[in-house]
């Protein structure tokens, strides 16, 4: 007990005797100056903040919007290997609850308004204006709608993958799975289907191997690439299941009556309509889709499906990367209406 006490009163003169001055404080390394790999997290309200990352140098800035909703950036790494040595700039950004950004349990926040300006705050927070945006499947339905509100601060947009409609994309999906499955696999399927057996391994199987690896990323699944992996395993499922529903081919969330055909009009500044040919997006909604947008190129990868960025690459990221070039450097021609 003496000891204690000793020790105490020592701990005690020692805090007394600690200099008041803020000029005491540690001479450490102002916050600017410290380097953090291009990584940076920007509050996006509610106290919740998203991570963000640069890639690369360049005049041509690009703001990458994954998809899912609940994926993360992931599957979008493989942008590294093309974009920048082209001399661009490269933004990867984890949409909130989703990556390497925070997760909040408020299931409120799962929706496309809230969605939008959250972009809007990262344009900010990473000081960009007069940049370019490439969304990928639901990024490009988000940037449809940030377009629909914030596109003049926006040079150029791709839309990678994605119809006007959600309507659409469930009639097409009906359509490929009598197209793809084989009577039997679809006798299964549907029987599965009506049971709402979806965790069952014969499920999973018939989604994985039958249509995931037709329309989803055409390789055998054991060669998906790691990223596009490991993008699924860190899916937040929550987000998926409210927004989207229980997979690909089942669109019940509060997005499912989402329609922007009406809309596409209103977008004036140069885009990029990327599809696939073998997409789970109907090849000829993106037809119409660039047809809608006064000012914009449409291009179909002949050997791609929803990933074209991996089944397709070099056809895929010459087309974004040409566009890009074209628009900053002022010799961007639209296709003839």
């Amino acid at each position: 007990m003496k000891n204690t006490l000793i020790w105490i009163m020592m701990i005690a003169c020692m805090a007394c005797r600690q200099p008041q001055s803020p000029s005491a404080a540690i001479d450490g390394p102002k916050k600017d100056s410290i380097k953090t790999g291009g990584s940076r997290l920007i509050g996006v309200g509610g106290g919740h903040r998203v991570w963000t990352k640069k890639i690369g140098e360049g005049k041509i800035k690009v703001l990458l919007l994954h998809g899912g909703p609940g994926f993360s950036h992931d599957y979008m790494e493989c942008f590294e290997d093309f974009l920048p040595k082209e001399g661009m700039e490269i933004y990867y950004y984890d949409q909130l609850g989703c990556g390497n950004s925070d997760t909040p349990t408020d299931t409120s926040l799962w929706t496309i308004p809230r969605y939008v300006e959250e972009v809007e705050q990262v344009r900010k927070g990473l000081n960009l204006d007069h940049f370019y945006i490439v969304g990928h499947s639901w990024g490009s339905l988000l940037e449809m709608e940030y377009l629909k509100k914030y596109q003049s601060h926006v040079k150029g947009a791709v839309f990678s993958n994605m119809t006007a409609s959600l309507k659409d994309f469930t009639d097409y999906s009906a359509e490929l799975k009598s197209r793809i499955f084989s009577n039997s696999d679809k006798a299964r399927y549907d029987s599965l289907d009506k049971l709402k057996a979806y965790t069952s391994p014969l499920y999973s199987d018939l989604l994985m191997n039958k249509l995931y690896t037709q329309v989803i990323c055409r390789l055998p699944l054991a060669q998906w690439p790691e990223p596009l992996l490991r993008a699924f395993k860190k899916a937040n499922q929550q987000i998926y299941m409210q927004m989207q529903g229980v997979d690909e081919f089942h669109v019940t969330g509060n997005f499912k009556d989402w329609d922007f055909w009406e809309q596409l009009p209103g977008i004036h500044i140069p885009v990029l309509v990327l599809g696939a040919r073998h997409d789970e997006m109907n090849p000829q909604s993106i037809l119409r889709e660039g047809r809608l947008l006064p000012n914009s190129r449409t291009y179909l990868c002949p050997e791609g499906s929803h990933m074209a960025m991996y089944d397709d690459q070099q056809r895929y990221f010459n087309t974004l990367t040409t566009f890009l070039k074209d628009v900053e450097q002022g010799s961007f021609k639209p296709d003839t209406k």
